[in-house]
């Protein structure tokens, strides 16, 4: 980089210009702040970065190249020159027929990959007939209840030809197992379907809540769909470790990082107690983070992300394949920064938070629709927040080069400054025991709502002005078109249910349930079991039931 002479020229001419040009002019005219901050961190952003910043940087063991450790530039060599991100839009409404028909005009209108959401009963392992999914069948995805819906979802989309991401976690067994089953019914070899399951427990104890079972047997059924996926389908990414929900419930950037990478420290570790050898399995990990508005911030958060993992895996875990060092992830714009006034600035915000996804080299990227702060998104502002990306593939020249802000005294900076503060905050979780003990005493999620209630102070006190919220409001004019469920998509979904229970062989279904009953209850992997059930379309309630019946479900507050 620079040579010590040469930073001390620097270091000279900066507090001689600091003397002559700078104080003159804020003695005269001030700055807009006493201080400036980053968007979460509050780190104070200097009014200035030179080559001083970054003078203990070591390019070949800070940075290397794209495609080769430590990753700070990227998990591939030809970046986006090769290929592009895979453009995916989260879907999934009401009935399968009406996902279905949403995925082929999202695949018509040029997406790239499927993200399924699916309804909170699905979520939480009811079927849609259940007392417990009264008033919400639908109501933010899709209903699956057996492999019937799975079915309807993907007719006349070939397995073989999309990536599917499906954003589901405590059953998330059973829906890979139907999706599996639909490639099998398809003639899909199962090494050619590609796609991720969320599959991350730990972070629904600290953030979301729509856990079941208590987390010793949710990370049994985690490292056995490594252990199944490895084997069966091995270019299917197992679990999606996602920092997304940890930030949109209020964290700071380094807390995203180090909470992210902490669970998935927590689940390698599960995996090798389980027996299983961490280079046959990690190069199937990937993960999920937010992109927020600062795009300084984020681009620093993704780049010092890779590079902790990499280090993770080589210090911690030995791993000697390098795609167990690759810190692979999907990417979604920040819905909480989403507001219900001036719709349209959502629009100027997904923007922002999709660049800062793509220089900071995402795989994959979710742009949010403007309407979604006050429901599910139209048709027409789905098709925006997609051209979005489209427009920022082939228009800005934001993907024509790798890594396009390294070298950024600023940039490098922040990387190094969010890489070591992650860092500090996992060697608290080690200390503490570790993410499980952590999450179990509440330490964890305290840190995230600590941050979350002084956000809050401060948009409320107008130091933290949220534009069209705070400052620079309208007269708000007209209703907004609100895409809504019909009520009659949960009789529908009911009434798809029974006919299911009719129509299907009611002895071969027992028979595989009391199979994989047996399989739970012992140690064997229950991925085939649970394949074989959902098969002869026992629903995903009856599966989650057998689970239920032998693990239990936790309760919070109760011991982890």
């Amino acid at each position: 980089m620079f040579d010590p002479d040469e930073l001390e020229e620097i270091r000279e001419s900066k507090a001689q210009w600091e003397e002559d040009d700078v104080q003159p002019t804020v003695d005269r005219f001030g700055e807009r702040k006493e201080t400036f901050t980053t968007d979460t961190e509050g780190h104070e952003v200097d009014r200035l970065y030179t080559p001083e910043d970054i003078s203990d940087l070591d390019y070949e063991e800070d940075l290397g190249f794209p495609g080769q450790e430590p990753y700070t530039r990227g998990v591939y060599p030809t970046g986006y020159r090769g290929r592009l991100w895979t453009m995916r839009q989260y879907a999934g409404m009401g009935t399968a027929t009406e996902t279905n028909e949403r995925f082929n005009y999202l695949l018509d209108q040029g997406q790239t990959g499927l993200s399924m959401a699916f309804d909170l009963p699905t979520q939480m392992g009811y079927d849609s007939d259940h007392a417990m999914a009264a008033g919400e069948v639908g109501k933010t995805g899709v209903a699956i209840d057996s492999l019937d819906d799975m079915e309807t979802v993907f007719d006349g989309i070939p397995l073989d030809e999309v990536s599917t991401s499906m954003t589901i976690n405590a059953p998330a067994s059973v829906l890979l197992a139907m999706y599996i089953a639909v490639g099998d019914k398809q003639g899909v070899d199962r090494e050619e379907l590609r796609g991720t399951i969320q599959n991350d427990v730990l972070k629904e104890y600290i953030a979301r809540n729509t856990f079941i079972y208590p987390p010793e047997p949710s990370m049994r059924l985690i490292t056995d769909i490594f252990e199944f996926c490895a084997a069966e389908t091995p270019n299917f990414n197992t679990i999606s470790i996602s920092g997304y929900h940890i930030r949109e419930a209020g964290s700071t950037a380094a807390q995203e990082i180090a909470f992210t990478l902490g669970d998935g420290i927590e689940y390698v570790e599960a995996a090798i107690e389980a027996g299983l050898d961490v280079d046959e399995f990690a190069p199937q990990l990937s993960f999920f983070f937010a992109s927020y508005n600062n795009i300084f911030e984020e681009v620093a958060k993704f780049r010092a992300a890779r590079r902790l993992w990499a280090k993770i895996m080589d210090e911690r875990f030995d791993a000697q394949n390098p795609k167990s060092k690759q810190l692979k992830f999907h990417t979604q714009t920040a819905g909480s920064t989403l507001t219900a006034q001036q719709i349209e600035n959502n629009v100027v915000r997904v923007s922002y938070q999709a660049l800062a996804a793509v220089l900071g080299g995402t795989q994959s990227l979710h742009t949010n629709g403007k309407d979604e702060a006050i429901g599910l998104p139209t048709e027409q502002s789905v098709r925006t927040a997609l051209r979005t990306q489209q427009i920022l593939a082939h228009e800005s020249g934001a993907a024509d080069t790798i890594d396009p802000l390294a070298g950024s005294y600023y940039v490098e900076s922040l990387t190094d400054e969010l890489e070591a503060e992650a860092r500090d905050l996992i060697e608290e979780v080690d200390d503490r025991g570790g993410m499980r003990r952590s999450i179990e005493e509440q330490w964890v999620q305290r840190q995230i709502q600590d941050v979350a209630f002084e956000r809050q102070r401060e948009q409320e006190a107008g130091e933290r002005i949220i534009v069209g919220v705070n400052e620079y409001q309208v007269e708000e004019e007209g209703e907004q078109d609100i895409e809504e469920v019909d009520e009659a998509v949960e009789q529908a979904q009911q009434d798809n249910v029974a006919t299911v229970r009719e129509e299907r062989d009611e002895e071969a279904v027992e028979a595989k349930l009391d199979a994989l009953r047996g399989a739970a209850e012992g140690d064997e992997n229950v991925m085939p079991y649970i394949i074989d059930a959902v098969k002869v379309y026992a629903t995903t309630g009856e599966v989650c039931d057998v689970l239920r019946d032998v693990f239990g479900e936790y309760q919070p507050g109760s011991s982890m």
